[in-house]
């Protein structure tokens, strides 16, 4: 009896089931967002309950927004950009008349950028920062990995030395942050960042302040405070290269969001990511990592254009960007290569007179470098005392885009060059010594990294590139005299010498000059004159 009772309330519960299912099944198909108007008591009726459910996709599938699909990253940018162009302002009008008009120089741009201009972007948009920021190389340095302006400023983002410092970015003989792709890039955002934080999100006065510093633009903001005037970009009284800056960046972006409108073809460059950072671990020649990757040694130096030299800083930072295309075989190839074959090593036996300094510069290194192979402390060597030198694998000539070879480069396409180092001494002019050596001002700076307004100290070191009859005669100023004895020489006054001019040309002293010539600094130089110089030193100091 008592089973025959429990068999008919389960009955009897499974048909109230069985009833109340499809008021259920109605109620889940509602959305949170289903008109009102749409009863629950319809549910029954089926057509009804079609229309509620058809209703219901069409309002869930209008709230999924496909994510486009970019095949091309400018386009990508120029779907998202933010920032207000201010495209009636008469500077913004003539940046945009000159990238109008510049076709080709988009296109030098737009070359240099492929390999670099992804991976930017998507920092940009992880940090969820105006994607304008990404054409700010094109403002800063052309996307050229190698630019350096007069006031050193250096990479893509031309950070001067003090601020990539603070920001992290390393900056030795061997490895210089601030042109390191991703190190750069990180070190720039976080900048941009911090600025526009600063300016209470202002990005007009964040951009203004990375060109001219914080400082000038709050003075620039507090001025106009006092005066009762606007705090906008536009009133503010800044340098006129910030007063260009601005505009430029946002010309460049009105011209990507409208490019049919000014003529203008933007290179397309593929939306996927260049390159693949691997960890080398320890020091490697990049002219292995070139023949690893099977690259050349420009496309090595162009995607790690932070190694001033022929090979990684032993110190790090290990990582190489590699290809993406060709990064795997790398790692393979990588993995299989021994100690040895990383670095070629020299071993050196010191003699007397030399010091770490000079060995260093024998071997293209650093004396750091010496120092942390060799666990030196202090500078301290001993004749007899040899010496592990970390060495190129192959000529310099060979590391296209190394430190030494971009300076060097326009010397080397006009003849057979050849390098000496020329100290710098009190007095000296960019301008005198090229008139000694035969060789214009811009050369100078470009072997030497420097800008003709550089001040030369007293005993820096400058490299020439002289040919044989440039050494030789020394063209500009030819040195004059005749041998005496072992110790001495007579030289011949030519018409523009000076005592100064003698002296440092001969790396004696003025009074020397005097006391072996018995003569005083009221005496007149006359050409033809005959003046006596001890030592013999017949080679032109430097050379």
């Amino acid at each position: 009896m008592l089973k025959l009772r429990f068999t008919t309330i389960i009955i009897a519960l499974n048909l109230a089931a069985c009833n109340t299912l499809p008021e259920r099944q109605a109620d889940a198909s509602i959305s949170d967002t289903a008109p009102a108007a749409i009863s629950v008591t319809q549910s029954t009726d089926f057509p009804a309950k079609k229309a509620i459910k058809n209703s219901s996709a069409a309002l869930q599938e209008s709230k999924v927004v496909e994510a486009p699909v970019y095949d091309d990253v400018w386009l990508r940018i120029r779907d998202k950009l933010s920032l207000h162009n201010h495209i009636n302002q008469a500077s913004v009008k003539a940046k945009v008349s000159w990238y109008a008009r510049h076709q080709a120089y988009l296109d030098r741009v737009s070359e240099r950028a492929r390999p670099y201009l992804y991976h930017i972007v998507e920092e940009l948009e992880k940090r969820d920062m105006p994607v304008e920021l990404a054409l700010l190389p094109i403002v800063e340095s052309a996307y050229h990995p190698f630019a350096y302006s007069r006031s050193h400023a250096s990479g893509i983002w031309q950070f001067i030395p003090g601020t990539g410092r603070h920001y992290g970015l390393k900056q030795n003989w061997w490895y210089d942050g601030r042109r390191d792709i991703v190190a750069a890039t990180d070190a720039a955002l976080r900048y941009l960042d911090k600025l526009n934080k600063e300016f209470k999100g202002d990005w007009l006065h964040a951009l203004a302040a990375y060109n001219t510093g914080e400082r000038n633009v709050g003075r620039s903001i507090s001025r106009n405070l006092k005066a009762g005037k606007p705090t906008d970009f536009w009133s503010l009284r800044l340098p006129r290269e910030t007063r260009g800056y601005v505009p430029s960046l946002l010309a460049i972006a009105e011209i990507l969001a409208n490019p049919d409108k000014y003529g203008v073809k933007w290179q397309a460059i593929e939306n996927k990511s260049y390159f693949s950072e691997v960890d080398v671990r320890e020091q490697l020649d990049l002219a292995t990592a070139a023949q690893l990757a099977d690259l050349s040694m420009d496309e090595i130096y162009t995607l790690n254009p932070a190694f001033n030299r022929w090979a990684t800083d032993p110190e790090g930072p290990h990582r190489l960007l590699i290809p993406i295309a060709k990064s795997e075989s790398f790692k393979a190839e990588l993995a299989k290569l021994s100690d040895a074959e990383r670095i070629t090593w020299k071993r050196h036996i010191i003699k007397r007179g030399e010091s770490l300094g000079l060995i260093a510069r024998k071997y293209h290194t650093s004396v750091s470098a010496l120092k942390q192979t060799n666990k030196i402390r202090n500078t301290l060597i001993r004749e007899g005392q040899s010496l592990l030198i970390p060495s190129s694998k192959h000529p310099l000539k060979h590391y296209t885009l190394s430190l030494d070879s971009r300076r060097y480069r326009g010397l080397k396409k006009s003849g057979d060059g050849k390098n000496h180092i020329y100290t710098v001494r009190r007095g000296d002019t960019l301008w005198d010594i090229g008139r000694q050596y035969g060789v214009s001002i811009k050369e100078l700076c470009s072997w030497n990294g420097i800008s003709s307004r550089s001040i030369l100290r007293p005993g820096k070191k400058l490299n020439l590139w002289l040919t044989a009859k440039e050494t030789k005669t020394a063209k500009a100023i030819p040195v004059n005299y005749e041998s005496t004895n072992a110790n001495s020489i007579n030289y011949t006054v030519k018409k523009g010498d000076s005592l100064w001019l003698i002296a440092r040309r001969h790396n004696v002293t003025v009074k020397q000059l005097l006391a072996w010539n018995g003569i005083t600094r009221k005496n007149h130089l006359k050409p033809g004159q005959q003046l006596l110089i001890q030592n013999g030193n017949s080679k032109i100091t430097g050379v």
